[in-house]
C-alpha cells in the first residue's frame, strides 16, 4: 500500500504592493535534485512543525525576505517513487514588501522577480502554474476578500 504523507511546503513569495504583482522564481543548483529547474520556495515540513511554520522558515532560508502576510491556498499531491509515497504540498502565498535583497541559500544559483504569466511560464512543475492560478482567484483583489478570516494566516 502506498502511504499519503503532508510533508513537503510550497510557497508563493509576491509583490503585490503594484498594479502587476511580481513572483520570485528561484533557480536549482546544478548540485541539487533537478539542476537547472525553476520553482518556486519548496522545503520540507520538519517534525512537530506546522505547515504554516515550515513556511516561513522555508522562505526565510531561501530567500532571507521578510513575510508581511500569508496565506493558505490549497493543497497538491505528487508521487516520489523513489520513497513510494504520495506527498501533500501545502501551499501558501507569502506577501513581502518592495525592496531587500534575495539571499539565496544553497540549493539555489539564481533568482528572478517575474510578472504572474512569465512565473508561470517559467516555473517547471504544472502545479506550480495552477496553484498561481488559485493565488489570482482567491487574493487578486489584494487580499482574501468574504473568505480572508480562513485563508490569512497572519
Amino acid at each position: 500500500m502506498t502511504d499519503l504523507r503532508v510533508g513537503v511546503v510550497d510557497v508563493y513569495v509576491i509583490r503585490p504592493y503594484r498594479e502587476e504583482w511580481l513572483v520570485l522564481a528561484l533557480q536549482r543548483a546544478t548540485t541539487t535534485r533537478c539542476p537547472g529547474s525553476w520553482e518556486t520556495v519548496h522545503g520540507r515540513i520538519e517534525a512537530n512543525e506546522r505547515p504554516e511554520d515550515a513556511a516561513l522558515r522555508e522562505v526565510r532560508e531561501e530567500t532571507g525576505i521578510p513575510v508581511d502576510r500569508l496565506y493558505s491556498i490549497t493543497c497538491q499531491p505528487f508521487y516520489l517513487h523513489s520513497l513510494g509515497i504520495v506527498q501533500m504540498a501545502v501551499v501558501f502565498a507569502a506577501f513581502v514588501s518592495e525592496g531587500g535583497d534575495v539571499a539565496l541559500g544553497p540549493e539555489h544559483q539564481r533568482y528572478e522577480w517575474l510578472a504572474m504569466e512569465a512565473a508561470a511560464s517559467r516555473f517547471t512543475w504544472p502545479r506550480e502554474r495552477e496553484a498561481l492560478q488559485h493565488i489570482t482567484i482567491l487574493l487578486g483583489t489584494g487580499d482574501a476578500g468574504p473568505a480572508e478570516d480562513v485563508l490569512r494566516v497572519f
